[in-house]
């Protein structure tokens, strides 16, 4: 009997975190994260404002959830697309439409959010916060297009991968202009990453 009713509020304390998650993520979209109002989003969730510190102690706490989801799903994409042949550039091509899937779901305010939470130092804790999967997907591709002769032997994997996406993310983030000069940056890009990292 008690396994029975723990079990249910596990479920509605699971249920009152998504609520509050999606609420917050409505409003971070509507008003961006630093103007997000914490009352209006535990309105919009049905609780009392103590209800979302419970379960996010801070605004950052949901972007980093919000990190955290969406970095599984780019993986999960990736791990589909990595089981057909490939070479680099198609990995690299994959990840750059599966990131702009991911702009395109959250919104473009958000996911600056999202992205400079990524890379900072003061990012909250999270317990996955090092394993990275993208970042380990790609590194383990580079790593293998190395030992296959298609990329240069003094290239390291890792500083490789981390740069690869500081850059494709800093380019999202901070140009402006039309969707077409932005897609064409994104592909000169890739190209210019490739070349980089290419056997002589």
């Amino acid at each position: 009997m008690l396994g029975e009713g723990t079990s249910r509020r596990d479920a509605q304390r699971i249920e009152t975190r998504q609520r509050v998650f999606d609420a917050a993520v409505a409003e971070f979209r509507k008003a961006g994260v630093t103007a997000a109002d914490i009352g209006a989003i535990a309105a919009a969730a049905g609780v009392a404002r103590g209800t979302f510190y419970f379960h996010f102690p801070t605004k950052e706490h949901v972007v980093a959830e919000v990190v955290r989801r969406e970095e599984r799903r780019v993986a999960d994409g990736l791990v589909r697309f990595l089981a057909v042949p490939h070479d680099l550039g198609e990995v690299f091509g994959e990840i750059v439409r599966l990131v702009l899937a991911t702009e395109r779901r959250v919104g473009k305010a958000l996911f600056r959010e999202v992205l400079a939470l990524y890379f900072s130092p003061t990012r909250p804790d999270t317990d996955d916060w090092a394993e990275h999967p993208v970042m380990v997907l790609v590194i383990g591709e580079i790593a293998r297009a190395r030992e296959r002769g298609e990329v240069r032997q003094e290239a390291d994997p890792a500083h490789s991968g981390y740069f690869f996406f500081l850059g494709l993310y800093a380019l999202l983030t901070t140009f402006r202009g039309s969707k077409a000069i932005r897609a064409g940056l994104v592909a000169e890009f890739v190209a210019a990453s490739l070349r980089g990292l290419e056997a002589r």
